[in-house]
């Protein structure tokens, strides 16, 4: 049987050190230009010190115009390249064994209007009615700026390559520009970038094959991708099916499989069938078929593990790579001790109102103010207050200045 400490061959010659894996999370602790900060090497380096094999950051943003949230990275040239590197080092210096590969993203029409009046997506689709008032109403993109936008993938994922992060990974989930030009509900074109579901696929797979050119071939490339969008008219799991298999096909290095939307927030714990929910993970039974169609590809399931008892039964069943987020923000050691046999699982952490919408916004809140209180050298507190956290979460961050300043 798999354990959480063996090694993982990806096919390039990467390795990662062992099954665990911290999945990205938006850290919201960038500079005013986008710029990585001290706070980044000091949040990273609890997680390092943490033991995972695989650490992910928070979603990169390759176009500083267009942003998902006030806080996030911005690569878009190399301008802060020395900071960049001393984010990698960071990682690398705390525990050469930890990979630590950079998020690439473009949110598409999720961005908020008062940070993106006018976003861009692949069709002129609204978000829905509850918090469309948020989010202005996408225009269309144009097929040169769709070309535009997959060379600015490719030039970010070669500046982290040049910095010294050891892989890349393309977020194609959570209703993003990538997980927009996949789901009919969002990309109604008809043209050469939709109207089938072999034309609603090709952006993903162009943004893979020009970020594989940047970065050369034994460079480790993922992408994240929903199993599904749990909207009527998105993505269904048979078609995301089918993306899977032409990932294989591209030679992808890792999928990380996850679901759901601004719109429909499963990646944050949304209502489960029943079925799902006599199994930790969110997203086992889709990962499952999966495995049954692609047998090389890794797999890498983030979403409700908090049990060694689950992640061995994920392991057992074909998925390659455990995904935890949200528990290494509250403890960020808990890797170590899962792999040496000192705990058998997560601290359980209750932060649920019963009201669906009230609840994905204060999972994300009260988690990132976690991330917050480790990038200023503090711990986590189990006991931190969800309106406390909810507020922190509208107010500008501070203290952590960018590292290209500190350093000069």
């Amino acid at each position: 049987m798999t354990e959480l400490a063996s090694p993982l061959a990806l096919g390039r010659g990467a390795e990662l050190a062992n099954r665990l894996a911290k999945a990205a999370l938006s850290e919201r602790i960038a500079g005013a230009d986008g710029a990585p900060t001290e706070g980044h090497l000091e949040l990273y380096r609890a997680w390092a010190r943490g033991g995972a094999g695989l650490i992910i950051t928070g979603n990169v943003m390759i176009d500083r115009n267009h942003i998902g949230e006030p806080g996030n990275v911005v690569v878009e040239d190399d301008r802060d390249l020395g900071g960049l590197q001393a984010w990698a080092g960071a990682v690398h210096d705390t525990r050469p064994a930890s990979q630590l590969w950079m998020q690439i993203n473009h949110p598409g029409r999720q961005t908020p209007r008062h940070l993106t009046p006018r976003p861009v997506a692949p069709s002129a689709v609204p978000m829905r009615a509850k918090i469309k008032g948020a989010f202005a109403k996408p225009r269309a993109l144009t097929r040169p700026e769709i070309e535009s936008i997959i060379d600015r993938f490719a030039h970010t994922a070669a500046i982290a390559k040049a910095a010294g992060f050891d892989g890349v990974q393309i977020h194609g989930a959570h209703g993003y520009l990538v997980s927009q030009f996949l789901s009919p509900l969002t990309n109604q074109r008809e043209d050469a970038w939709g109207g089938t579901e072999d034309k609603r696929r090709r952006f993903a797979i162009e943004v893979l094959r020009a970020v594989r050119g940047a970065v050369g071939k034994s460079y480790p490339v993922g992408m994240k991708l929903n199993s599904a969008d749990f909207q009527r008219g998105g993505i269904e799991p048979e078609a995301s099916m089918r993306v899977v298999e032409a990932l294989e096909a591209e030679g992808l290095d890792l999928l990380e499989i996850s679901g759901g939307t601004y719109e429909a927030a499963a990646m944050v714990g949304a209502k489960r069938r029943e079925s799902s929910q006599r199994r930790e993970a969110y997203f086992l039974d889709y990962a499952e078929q999966v495995r049954a169609r692609v047998k090389t590809m890794p797999l890498m399931v983030t979403g409700g593990f908090r049990t060694r008892a689950g992640m061995m039964e994920a392991l057992s069943e074909g998925v390659d790579v455990i995904g935890m987020g949200r528990p290494l923000c509250v403890e960020p050691d808990l890797p170590e001790r899962l792999l040496d046999g000192a705990t058998d699982g997560a601290e359980r952490v209750d932060l649920e109102t019963g009201i669906k919408e009230v609840d994905a916004f204060m999972q994300i809140a009260w988690y990132q103010r976690q991330m917050h209180r480790l990038a200023s050298g503090g711990r986590p507190s189990s006991g931190l207050g969800r309106v406390a956290a909810g507020l922190a979460y509208f107010m500008p961050q501070r203290g952590f200045p960018p590292i290209a300043a500190v350093r000069a």
